[in-house]
């Protein structure tokens, strides 16, 4: 059976099962991130006092996103564009399934029904997640009042961006419309255990360093390994204060995808694309290291009543099969500020380092202006000005004297 056809066929069964179980219902497990404005700034999920438990349940939520896009794009000319016109982009759609199994313990599942890269329904990922000890032994209860442990095949916990990012048909939680031009996403194999307590949080992991399982050729694979570290505190009524340092290293891989693991798609379709090409990735940077990369991102955030500012800083280092090291650099702030159920918001994104098929170091900047409307906690209209130079590429590249710009205006609906 093909893959596509054994995702189609899960799909429907755990929609069948979910039809047919007295216990499924809208709504969350313990634990997990709200799919409403609750969400907005949310990062790990914290260890307070959650409903309790009241026997296996299934839960079910979806998130649908919807853009029209007006965009225009320009090069030198050596490499001509494929013309764009202004209309709406396939919608995207993603699905969760979700079992509360006993008091703190949890199973999820993510599957995405439609992207612009699969028009098929595939999974993203399941895992298993524990904030309890689901034996009852009372230095194991103890322990897990600060402890939180996935296992199974997640997005993985490196740096604060992802929380921050459109995940294919769930874009509630970006402010903007598209994600980092260096989008730092994967899903790996492995798990990850989290200690909070105070405010202050840490984190390990390791994982398979891949998107896929394999056992085969082991002296070109290697483990990876997540670290991260923070502070997360609302200080008064007024002032929340943030700052996370995360690492990822992996000494070896067939095809690590730290910076080419979202599989779904950009949001600016056919951008500096060729006018007998595609490109599922357009407006992103991918430094393209496959083999080996080390990288580390510092994210400090202040949210003071209304205003929210959010840092990204981030260097990797790494190489490709049989290829030198090289390494890249990106740095990203942005400013919202919310009134009710509006908001405003600016962000600029610069990266700057030796990418994928490119000799020379060049760079690559954007500018984002926009507001957004929350109709209703779980539906969001958003329009926002995109605005990236690539600059520094050299004769005949497709990126010389390239840039887009223009609007896109995105609706999502997410419970």
């Amino acid at each position: 059976m093909k893959t596509r056809y054994f995702h189609i066929t899960l799909a429907s069964v755990l929609m069948m099962l979910v039809t047919l179980t007295s216990t499924a219902q809208v709504g969350q497990t313990q634990y997990s991130r709200p799919m409403n404005t609750d969400g907005l700034t949310v990062f790990e999920t914290d260890k307070s006092e959650q409903p309790a438990f009241d026997g296996l349940a299934i839960y079910w939520g979806a998130a649908f996103t919807q853009q029209f896009q007006a965009l225009s794009h320009e090069n030198s000319g050596a490499v001509p564009l494929m013309e764009l016109a202004n209309g709406f982009n396939l919608a995207t759609a993603n699905l969760y399934l979700n079992g509360q199994l006993a008091d703190g313990v949890q199973v999820r599942l993510e599957t995405y029904l439609s992207s612009q890269h699969h028009q098929e329904t595939w999974v993203k990922g399941g895992y298993l997640q524990v904030d309890k000890s689901p034996i009852d032994v009372e230095a194991l209860n103890n322990l897990f009042e600060y402890l939180t442990v996935r296992a199974g095949h997640f997005e993985i916990n490196y740096g604060d961006a992802h929380f921050r990012r459109t995940d294919n048909g769930n874009a509630l939680y970006n402010p903007f419309v598209g994600n980092l031009i260096m989008d730092s996403f994967a899903t790996e194999i492995g798990a990850e255990v989290m200690f909070q307590k105070d405010g202050i949080f840490g984190l390990v992991g390791m994982t398979n360093g891949e998107i896929k399982g394999s056992v085969t050729r082991p002296d070109d694979r290697a483990p990876a390994f997540i670290g991260k570290v923070g502070f997360d505190r609302q200080m008064n009524e007024d002032l929340r204060v943030r700052i996370s340092g995360s690492v990822y290293t992996t000494s070896a891989s067939l095809n690590n995808t730290l910076y080419s693991g979202d599989r779904a798609g950009s949001r600016y379709y056919d951008v500096l694309v060729e006018n007998s090409g595609d490109n599922f990735r357009a407006g992103r940077m991918n430094p393209g290291f496959r083999s080996e990369v080390t990288a580390i991102q510092i994210n400090p955030m202040v949210v003071f009543q209304g205003l929210e500012l959010h840092g990204v800083y981030e260097t990797a280092k790494g190489n490709a099969a049989n290829a030198d090291e090289r390494s890249v650099d990106q740095i990203a702030v942005d400013a919202i500020y919310r009134m009710d159920d509006f908001y405003f918001g600016a962000r600029y994104n610069k990266v700057s380092g030796e990418f994928q098929a490119v000799d020379t170091e060049v760079s690559v900047d954007r500018i984002q202006v926009g507001a957004g409307w929350f109709i209703t906690p779980n539906v969001l209209m958003k329009a926002i000005y995109t605005q990236q130079n690539f600059n520094d590429y050299g004769a005949g590249s497709i990126y010389e004297d390239a840039k887009f710009n223009g609007l896109t205006i995105e609706g999502v609906v997410a419970f």
